[in-house]
């Protein structure tokens, strides 16, 4: 048996043992299989730690014929908050401002999709996304906004179903230049 296959073995053993704690009966029909398809949907949400956005960007970088804000909006996210391992979920919103390249819009989200498919804290999500950004294209700025619903503050501890979070990371003229940031939090309706 390969050390993977140990590993998945080992993942859905625990998951087995968590639900014997949790419900009298574990061995219904509807849990048989749930250690199974439980090590399946973790090996999906955390898959973003087996990327890398330099490889997933690629060859997408183009010359920058264009020295204005280039923002794309609304790009939905699906994490798991690395304290009690419970989804949260909303929207990226993500400028940058090119210097010598600019990069295909899909890179974008699926930079997002790298960080976010990590057990994570939204704090970190938001600047890991910036810097990489930041890193990749060498822009002149990079403006990254997130709003997310968190179900670990909806369905337990203070149970408020409408909060949301809101976190950003401003890079260079972002961050520097007040017209600048004041442009892109008007355009995400910030």
């Amino acid at each position: 048996m390969s050390e993977d296959e140990h590993d998945r073995q080992s993942f859905r053993g625990h998951v087995a043992q968590m639900l014997r704690l949790l419900d009298p009966e574990p061995e219904r029909e509807g849990l048989r299989d749930t250690p199974r398809r439980v090590e399946k949907a973790f090996a999906t949400y955390t898959a973003g730690y087996q990327q890398d956005p330099k490889k997933v960007i690629g060859d997408a970088l183009f010359e920058a014929e264009t020295d204005e804000m280039v923002l794309v909006k609304d790009i939905e996210l699906y994490s798991l908050c690395e304290h009690h391992l419970a989804p949260f979920f909303g929207k990226a919103h993500i400028a940058y401002i090119p210097s010598d390249k600019i990069v295909g819009l899909s890179k974008i989200a699926r930079v997002v999709d790298i960080y976010a498919r990590r057990l994570q804290v939204q704090e970190r999500l938001t600047m890991q996304i910036a810097h990489a950004l930041d890193d990749v294209l060498e822009p002149r700025g990079v403006g990254v906004v997130i709003e997310a619903a968190h179900l670990c503050m909806m369905m337990r501890g203070v149970e408020k179903q409408n909060s949301s979070t809101v976190t950003s990371c401003l890079l260079g003229l972002f961050r520097k230049d007040e017209r600048t940031r004041s442009e892109f939090l008007q355009l995400v309706g910030r």
